[in-house]
Order: structure tokens, then sequence, then C-alpha cells
């Protein structure tokens, strides 16, 4: 065995001891706790809950008109809040379901023509064990809280949700399809907190406008309070919910008394200006590469109510750059990598449209599953896609020109709910300078995006319908670019589900649709041979290439039958994408197409606190899939356990074996593989968020009989010394080895077997050693300063290079081997696959890598009025790739910091003026 498996393996043992240790050290703290909680054990069995959810249904909040001002001061010193009787009977969620609270809660609603007022006194038999901690807005962070609901439309399935806690930090969201919550959503509302000697009080101004709803003269609302007790781990609900119903926003109370008010028109103007500062090692001779590079930018947003219950969110010339970097990733697969969008424009509201085809079923778990995404965001202003046809100094473009864009949502007519973006992205050229003249080359053509999306409820929500239509539309009049891109492509597709009991317990639903995709024949033809679609596969007799195609169609779709609520769960999913189906021109699919899948999974979940678990939840089942020519691609099954123990440490363990299956992607776009049996172990703990100091532990062990083995672990150290300030620093490690890692693809009409082509791979040795810090600082609740900092190597060594000897079998000759041949030449494999043998020599480019990448930010956002927004950004990247397939990490660190650095120095202002 080699000194770096015996390093390993002994990293791997210590892992296991430290997580032993930590289940170890968990059990035992949780005694004293659950010798404690025999007591609320007992009273846990002695509560009715079916009475308790019946209470629930009959109970009502009644507004108070307001005939004064209210100064949003957090003290209730006002005369509304003292001689009207407040609501004040919650129940726990935690720790005890459905018992009664440990500590009053008082809460009062008031309104008046323009606004919305909500009063809470939140007592406390122990102020000084109140937690208040500081958090950039739309934070949760580890603290007591007070939440407010409500659902203005009482459709049961959507609503606000706004919190604010004893340090007057706030979050707010944007509630759908029932148990469903967006933060991206921000609101402009008022909160102020006050201490006060028996605990904690509050005040919130919440205007009219800032919410939707269909103008009445009387309104019944939905309407749910919250409290988090954050010593006790204690949370209380007004209007409660069992643990093991999957419900929210349907169990509201009513709230009753609203009328006479007058919202008036949303309109609202954000001018920004935006200055930047480029600084990067100059390069000899190179013109673009200065050393330096100052930009500037201006423009707007608007927020117009078009009415009470729609608004259009327009933007001319907007600023579409993002504060926090991306991270830094090795993909050595042949798809791409799914970045998180990280733009307000397109994050707020963002779950209308990221939600298809997910109402109603709420289980959502997949394996192996593509998930195909019909709007993917980050598609509008992605970099641009093609490249320059002259030679010389480049200077490209880093991202599309968005000239403009907007965005409607709402809801219009009987419950029809829309979201409707339109962008419009500018023709992008690249410089080149050969020094002795300079072209303008173009890279990306003039496109529009469109994207339309509409879901009716009916009967309550009790069953939906909805649809989503997608457009991309490019003014291709250049030859390179008409022959990678395609020049119009169209998705349409419909989705809705329906419950089947009045409970709402047992659920179908699911989603169907098409793209529609057309181009020039070499675009198309290309498009057939992607990754997405291996219509070249030799083997397959259900595709074929056609090189005179100008279209590419396909369709999919997803049918899911659930039992969500109760002790007893279970899913049932069957689905299907063709083979001509891509998504990806203005969505995301994370794996090819040509699939057929069946799943099914049986859930059991406990929610009463016993001897060791305050509650936990087991699941099993397993996944086949099949290609449209009847060849068995995946089979696995699993098992996952989760738990919550009684220090309130959690964890969760997941099992999943794969027996041995064919594989239509290792070759790509060759014949089918064999991928031999495999295993996967992963386990996730997290220790009690109470705690100055919350560890947290990510491991994962899988591997392929004979092929392959990978381990990761993944750490997480959260200190917060103060109210104020939390720092975190997350290291990651991983080993893998897998000896069928693709190379490349030789022609040879030797190759009989394998149809006239050699598919090479090799075993590649790969290691990762990453860590992520921040540092969260905040002042006040709009002021904060943040700090991000990403070091990442990655490092691959390859050998044992190899070629697929026949089809459907894990059958492989390794070079040097057998009477082959591989020698070293000039960076380059020089191999002779049958040494005096008639087949042709071949070279493999020598593929070994060491990736060091720094990625780092620091943000200073500063909310100096509500909507109004002072950014200070510096951002810095470093990258070096020395001694490709060799880890030496303290030679490779100081490689790192020594590596030139990008630096981008940026200042945002932003004023909200409301008409």
């Amino acid at each position: 065995m080699s000194k770096g498996s015996i390093t390993q393996k002994n990293f791997i043992t210590g892992i296991i001891i430290f997580v032993a240790f930590i289940f170890f050290y968990g059990f035992n703290l949780s005694q004293p706790v659950a010798a404690l909680d025999g007591r609320a054990e007992a009273r846990t069995a002695e509560i009715d809950k079916e009475a308790l959810k019946k209470a629930q249904e009959q109970k009502v909040v009644r507004a108070i008109r307001l005939n004064h001002l209210v100064k949003i001061d957090g003290l209730l010193e006002e005369e509304v809040w003292k001689t009207n009787p407040p609501v004040s009977d919650f129940l726990q969620r935690d720790p005890v379901d459905g018992a009664t609270a440990s500590e009053k809660t008082e809460v009062w609603v008031a309104y008046d023509e323009a606004n919305l007022y909500v009063a809470a006194y939140c007592h406390d038999s122990d102020p000084a064990g109140i937690i208040g901690r500081l958090g950039r807005r739309d934070s949760f962070v580890d603290s007591d809280w007070f939440f407010f609901a409500v659902d203005p439309y009482f459709d049961r399935r959507s609503g606000y949700f706004f919190g604010v806690n004893p340090a007057g930090s706030i979050v707010d969201q944007v509630l759908f399809n029932d148990v469903g919550e967006d933060e991206s959503w921000d609101g402009i509302w008022e909160a102020k907190v006050a201490r006060v000697e028996d605990g904690w009080t509050l005040e919130m101004k919440i205007p009219f406008n800032q919410l939707r709803f269909p103008r009445k003269d009387r309104y019944v609302w939905g309407v749910q309070f919250q409290r988090i007790i954050k010593r006790k781990q204690e949370r209380l609900y007004y209007a409660w919910v069992p643990k093991e119903d999957a419900a929210y926003v349907s169990r509201f109370a009513r709230l009753e008394g609203i009328e006479n008010i007058n919202p008036g028109r949303r309109i609202e103007v954000y001018p920004f200006s935006v200055g930047q500062a480029q600084f990067r090692p100059a390069e000899p001779g190179n013109p673009f590469e200065t050393g330096h590079r100052y930009l500037g930018n201006a423009g707007f947003d608007m927020k117009v109510g078009l009415k009470s219950n729609l608004n259009l969110d327009f933007t001319i010339n907007p600023d579409f750059g993002q504060v926090e970097v991306d991270p830094a990733v090795i993909n050595l697969t042949a798809y791409e990598t799914y970045y998180q969008e990280k733009r307000p424009f397109f994050i707020e509201g963002a779950s209308m449209f990221n939600h298809f085809g997910r109402g109603g079923v709420y289980i959502n778990a997949n394996i192996n599953w593509p998930n195909p995404r019909f709007f993917y965001s980050r598609r509008i202003g992605r970099a641009p896609q093609g490249y320059p046809v002259h030679d010389g100094y480049v200077n490209l473009p880093d991202r599309t020109t968005i000239l403009g864009a907007f965005k409607l949502t709402g809801k219009i007519g009987a419950g029809w709910n829309i979201g409707w973006i339109s962008a419009v992205t500018a023709r992008e050229y690249a410089t080149v300078d050969d020094l002795e003249q300079r072209y303008r080359d173009e890279v990306e053509p003039l496109s529009y995006y469109g994207v339309l999306r509409a879901q009716k409820e009916i009967s309550g929500g009790k069953h939906g319908i909805g649809f989503m239509a997608t457009g991309v539309l490019r003014d291709l009049d250049n030859e390179v670019l008409a022959s990678i891109l395609n020049k119009r492509a169209f998705s349409l597709a419909a989705d809705g589900w329906s419950f089947l009991d009045k409970n709402r317990t047992w659920v179908v639903g699911g989603w169907a649709g098409g793209t529609f995709i057309q181009g020039t024949q070499e675009d198309i033809y290309r498009l057939q041979q992607s990754s997405m679609h291996y219509f070249q596969r030799p083997d397959a007799t259900h595709v074929q290439l056609d090189p005179e195609a100008t279209s590419l169609n396909g369709w999919a779709g997803q049918l899911k039958l659930a039992k969500q609520q109760g002790h007893h769960l279970f899913l049932l999913s069957a689905g299907a994408i063709s083979p001509g189906f891509d998504p990806n021109d203005v969505g995301f699919q994370s794996s090819g197409s040509d699939v057929i899948d069946l799943m099914g999974l049986y859930g059991y979940q406990w929610t009463r606190p016993g001897r060791i678990f305050r509650q936990w939840m087991a699941i099993a089942g397993g996944s086949v899939q099949y290609d449209f020519g009847g060849n068995r691609v995946f089979n696995g099954l699993g098992m996952n356990f989760q738990g919550l123990l009684n220090n309130w440490w959690n964890f969760e363990y997941t099992f999943f074996y794969i027996p041995e299956t064919l594989n239509n992607r290792l070759t790509r776009g060759g014949p089918l593989a064999l991928t031999p049996r495999g295993f996967m172990h992963q386990l996730f703990v997290n220790s009690d968020s109470r705690k100055p100091v919350v560890l947290q532990g990510n491991f994962m062990y899988q591997g392929a009989e004979k092929n392959s083995r990978e381990f990761m672990a993944d750490f997480s150290v959260r200190w917060k010394p103060s109210t104020r300030l939390s720092l975190s620093l997350g290291p990651m490690i991983g080993f893998s080895w897998n000896e069928t890692q693709w190379v490349k693809k030789v022609a040879d009409p030797l190759m009989i077997e394998t149809y006239g082509a050699r598919y090479i791979f090799a075993r590649i040795d790969q290691k990762i050693i990453a860590s992520e810090i921040r540092i969260n600082w905040i002042f006040t609740p709009g002021l904060s300063l943040q700090a991000y900092l990403q070091p990442f190597i990655a490092v691959g060594k390859y050998d044992r290079f190899k070629q697929l000897n026949r089809p459907r079998a894990y059958d492989y000759l390794v070079f040097g081997e057998n009477g082959s041949t591989i020698q070293e030449e000039n960076g380059r494999y020089l191999v002779d696959p049958d040494g005096d043998g008639p087949a042709a020599s071949f070279y493999i480019d020598k593929p070994d890598f060491n990736y060091k990448s720094m990625r780092g930010t620091v943000v200073l956002r500063w909310e100096y009025r509500p909507g109004s927004l002072l950014y200070l950004v510096w951002t810095q990247n470093r990258a070096d790739f020395s001694y490709p397939g060799q880890l030496s990490l303290w030679r490779d660190l100081g490689n790192l910091f020594a590596a030139p650095g990008d630096n981008i120095f940026l200042i945002k202002f932003t004023y909200r003026f409301n008409l």
C-alpha cells in the first residue's frame, strides 16, 4: 500500500473516531434533559391534538381602527394597546408539540387608512436570558424572534411574513404554495423594539401598498403570530399546526375588522450610480492589460403598483453586477455547474418562476432525476458565448449588457397568479489587437428573453393549474455565431395538482411540457451531439444524427402521488425526458435527456420527545431509470435517518446502494459502458445553535467496485463572541480516485467492436483542500460589514491510461500492458495500442492539473433610509496553476499567496423615491 493511501486511511479513521465522539458526547448530554423531559412526554401523551386542531379553526383576531397616530418606537404607550384586549393563547411547536406556552405573549393588530400596525408584548420570566443578536436584513440569526404573517388574498396558500428580534434586526418573506418561503422579497416597512422590566416589546408598521390584495369594502385575511424563545428552543404559534402536518398558510386564523382603507398606488423610483476601479498586473505588450481600468454606470429601477394586486418592475440600463463572488469549483463532468442567482432584480419574486411543477406536492424528493428548470435567470446577461476570429491580444467582455428589462407579477382575474419577465441584451464585441490593427469581432448577438408564468388556484387551493412559456430570439447575422447558437428557442409547459381528501393529506401533482429549437444546420448538428443529447451513440437504435436538420424538439413530464401529513409519509413518482428535450437556452438541466424514471419512497416521522430523541424521521425507497431504447441506466436503493437529540444536536445519515448498471454517458457519445455496483454513506451533524460556538460536519464516503473511491469531509465552526459579531471557518478536504475518468475519443476503423473509435480513459487521483471563511460584523440593523474568503486547491494526477475494449462490459486495455505501449514526450503521451500491430499511434495531452484559487470579497452595506442603500465593495481573485498533478500544501499555498491578484473596488449608491 502506498504512503498516500495509508495517510488517507488514517485520516478517515480519525474522522470516524471524531464522529463517534460527537454521538457519544451528544447522547450523554441528552440524559439529564431526557430525564427532565419525562414529564414533558407524559404531558404530550395527554394532548388531544385533534381537539386542538379544531380549536384553531375557530380563532379570530379583530383589527382595531385607529383614530390617532401611532409612534413606532416599540414602547406600546398608545391608548390603543392599553385599552383593547390582546390575543395571547399561543401553543408550543417545540419543545413539546401542542403544549401551553411557558411565557405569555400578547398581540394587537390595528390599522388606519394606509397602514397595518402590529404590536406585541413578549413577557419573559428571565429578562436577562433574552437573546437579541444583530443580523443583516433577512438573516435568521440565533436569537429570540417575533413573527407576523398575513394572507391578504385569504386564498389559504400565499401571504407575507415579517419578523423582528430584540436587537431590532428584521426579516421578511413572501409565502407561497402553503409551505413555501421566498426570502428574496424586501418590503418597505418599519419595526422598533424596546426592552422592558419583564420582557421585550415591539411595534410594526406595514403600508398597505406593500401588500397585494383585491380592493373591497371589507376584508377578511388570514393571520399568524409566532414567537421564538431561543434559550429554551421554544417555538410558539398562535394558529398552531402539528409537526406531522405539512401545512402553514392554510391553517392561519381569521383577521377581521379591516374596512374602508385606501392603500394608494405604489410608485417607487430607485436611481443608482456605480463606480468601479479594476487593478490587475500589467502585461508587457498587451494594450488591454495596462494594470488599471475605471468604469462607471448609472440608471434607474422603478416599481409601480398597477393595481392593488399587480406590480410592475422596470429597469433602464441596469447594473447587474454581483456583490458576492461565485465559489471556485472543479468540474470534470460533461455538464455545466449550477450557480445561485445573486442579482436583486431576478431574485425578488423568483419563487413564482422557480417552483414550476411543485404546487401541492410539498415533498420535494428526487433520486438522480435531472430536474429540468424551464427558467434559469443567469442565462440573461451571461458571459458571451462566442469567440474572436482574429488572432492577437483580446479584450473580451465578462458579461452581456442588459439594455432593459421589466417584470410584471401579481394576481389578475379570478385567482390567476401571473409573472412575466422580458429582457433585451446587447450585441457584444471582443476587441482584438495584433499590434498592427484592431478588430471588433462579434461574440454575442442582440437577444430577447421572455418568460411568462401563470397559475390558477381552484376551490381555495384544493386544485390548481398553470403554465409556463419561455422564448429566446437571437439576431444571428454572423456566420460563426449562427453555427454555435440557436436562432430561436421556445418552451411551453403546464403543471397542476389536486388534493384527494378534505384534510389535504393525499395529493397528486405533476407537469408536462416541450421545447422547440431552430437554427442553422451546423448549429442543430452540433446540438444533437452535445452532452445533453448524444444522438451520435453508435449502438443506440432510438436516436440518430440528422446533419440536415434545422430544428430539434422534445418533451418531458413528471407525475407524483404523495401522502404528506401524519406519521406515515409516501411518495411515488414517474417521469420521462425525451432525447430531444433541451431547456438550456433560458433554462437549466443538470444532466442529459433521454431518461424514463420511476421512484418510490416511504417515510415515518415521530414528533413526540422521548428518552434520546425529540423527534426523528426514517425514509427508505429506491429508483430505477431507463433510456428510450429500453436500457436500464440507473438503479438504486437507499435509506435516510434524521434525528434531533434531546440536547438539540441533530444529525442525518444516508446510505445508498447502486447495483451494476449500464451507463449511456460515460463514453460521451460512444457506446454503452458498464458501471460496477457501488454505494454511498453520508453523515451530517450539527450542534446546538444556542451555544457561542456552533459545530457542523458533513462526511461522505462512496465507491464503486474495482472502479472508484471518494471521501469528503466538510467542517464548519461558527463563533459568536458578541451579539454584533460572528466568525465562521469551514475547512473542506476530499480524496478520490476513479479508474474511468474520461480523456478523449480517437477514431480508428480497426476498432470494430467499439464502432470504429477508441474511447480513452484514465485513472485520476484527485485531492481537494479548501476553506470558506466568513466574518459578519453588524453595527446596526441597517449597517453591516461582511467579509468572505475562499482558498481552494484542487490537484489531479492522471495515470493508467486505458481504452474501452467492448461495450456493455467493464473491460479495458491499460496502455503499457498486453503488448501496448505508452511513453511521455514533451508533455504528451505517445500511445501505441497494439505494439507491432497495424493500429496507428496517437497522442494524449497530459491532463494533470493543480488549480489554486483565492476568492474574496468585503462588503460594507448601509441602508441609510428604507429602500436606499450604499455599498462599498472590495473583491480580489488570485489563481495559480504551477506543479500540475503534484500536491504540496505549503508550497502550493505559498504560490497562491504570491500569485498576482485582480482587485476590484466598487461603490454603488441607490436612493428610493416614493412618489
